[in-house]
């Protein structure tokens, strides 16, 4: 075990978990969570509460829970609340995106009733296919960012809480173009008080977040805070921040199955993705505009994990075209389609065809809440500005702006947990098993004598 490089201050208190948009995916995470505070539902999807990381070598078999590994905040202790520009309580908003149905949420209706969602910040021009009827008022951006910190003070004193995090959960904004306003701390501040268009309303929650030094995570393809004056912000607040994109269904299975294909070299000549989606997301993405700010976010996936510039016979000239189609009658039941045309030795052709029933919001509601967690222990080991080792969660990981992000999947995972490691004083892995070999004799190492007869044990006990 080496010296921790991080000083990592211990949980105190119950964790506030501030939530921007209250519709599916917030309502189908609180809901999931107080169920399972009654014993009544399982958190399957978290990596915080159900995955195992590997310590130390195979033979000294030390797997512990992520949760027992690092000092994560128990879920039992999360205080959930949030703001919407639609006044309906998290009960409510459960019932209308329908994820879970009624005899589900039924067990917890009184205490999901009990959230209610404070006015949003809205700008029709950023979301065209919405009317919000439960918005903030006031004579410049700056103004509503100063009543979104007062949201958050007082939600903190109401509730008792010793730290808060923010985990945008609200829609697609139409993307603007970077400006000069983007650029440096002063220009958006100086743009936050003359109301400057190219400020959407994501980037006033993030900009309130991160002056106020909370962990922010972006989980739409939204400028929000993946601009340079935000970075300058977070920096100087101590504020961890990332995004962009909850990695869900469709770029999931685009993170899961091309790293796959480069591995073995095998060649693609074109990936055709298309999605029916019925839920306030689908609708919000009938808009061009919202749609084109989502497109650019799952198209981004292919290109850098595939390395055409490296390997131009082989996905040098890959088309690829992604089509999202409201559908109201199935609701949060998102159903994707992919045809994938490869080529393998002496180019000769295959496909392989994909068709995945999905629901956004349960895939969804796992990632807030291990981001709520997992950025809450970097705030409390001290990391600030942008945390690549969450990239794992994204479809459009934020990263150094001189760096292409990383979305291969598996690497993303390895990212993660040896951050884990560092962050607990342990060694990384590599998993070269070059440590198992002497290279002097060209001999792989015997195992210790005590290793060997854990594994004859376990070998015996599974053949019973």
């Amino acid at each position: 075990m080496s010296p921790r490089p991080f000083k990592i201050e211990p949980c105190r208190g119950k964790l506030g978990v501030l939530l921007p948009g209250m519709g599916a995916i917030t309502s189908t995470v609180i809901a999931g969570i107080e169920l399972h505070k009654k014993g009544l539902g399982h958190l399957a999807g978290s990596v915080t509460q159900l995955q195992r990381i590997r310590l130390g070598k195979r033979y000294e078999n030390r797997r512990p829970l992520i949760r027992e590994f690092v000092p994560l905040q128990k879920v039992e202790d999360l205080v959930f609340g949030g703001w919407d520009i639609f006044p309906d309580d998290v009960y409510r908003a459960a019932l209308k995106a329908g994820v879970l149905p009624e005899e589900r949420l039924r067990p917890v209706a009184q205490t999901l009733s009990s959230i209610r969602p404070m006015p949003g910040v809205f700008d029709q021009g950023y979301v065209k296919n919405l009317q919000g009827t439960h918005v903030k008022t006031g004579k410049s951006k700056m103004h509503m960012a100063e009543q979104l910190m007062r949201d958050i003070e007082t939600f903190k004193k109401e509730n008792g809480l010793s730290r808060v995090v923010m985990v945008w959960c609200g829609s697609t904004e139409i993307l603007p173009e970077r400006s000069r306003v983007h650029e440096d701390l002063a220009s958006l501040e100086r743009g936050l008080k003359e109301s400057d268009p190219a400020i959407p309303p994501s980037m006033i929650y993030a900009y309130a977040a991160v002056k106020m030094g909370l962990p922010y995570a972006n989980g739409a393809p939204n400028l929000s805070g993946d601009v340079p004056a935000m970075l300058e912000l977070a920096n100087a607040t101590g504020s961890p921040i990332i995004g962009k994109d909850f990695k869900t269904g469709q770029t999931l299975m685009k993170t899961i199955i091309s790293p796959g294909l480069h591995s073995r070299m095998l060649g693609l000549n074109g990936w055709y993705s298309t999605n029916i989606l019925g839920n306030r997301d689908g609708e919000v993405l009938a808009d061009p505009g919202s749609f084109k700010t989502k497109e650019t976010s799952k198209m981004s996936v292919l290109d850098t994990i595939l390395e055409p510039e490296l390997y131009p016979d082989l996905y040098g000239k890959v088309v690829h075209k992604v089509r999202i189609d409201y559908y109201p009658p199935r609701g949060d039941a998102k159903e994707g389609w992919d045809n994938i045309d490869i080529f393998g030795w002496m180019d000769m052709p295959m496909q392989i065809k994909i068709n995945f029933l999905c629901r956004d919001s349960i895939l969804a509601a796992p990632i807030v809440l291990d981001l709520a967690l997992f950025m809450d222990l970097a705030k409390r080991s001290g990391m600030r500005g942008i945390q690549e080792w969450l990239s794992f969660y994204f479809k459009s990981p934020q990263c150094r702006e001189d760096l292409l992000p990383e979305h291969n999947l598996f690497i993303q995972h390895l990212k993660l947990k040896n951050t884990l490691r560092i962050l607990m004083g342990e060694e990384v892995l590599d998993h070269s098993g070059l440590d198992y070999y002497d290279p002097e004799r060209g001999v792989p190492i015997p195992a210790p004598a005590a290793a060997s007869e854990k594994k004859k044990a376990r070998a015996k006990a599974g053949s019973r």
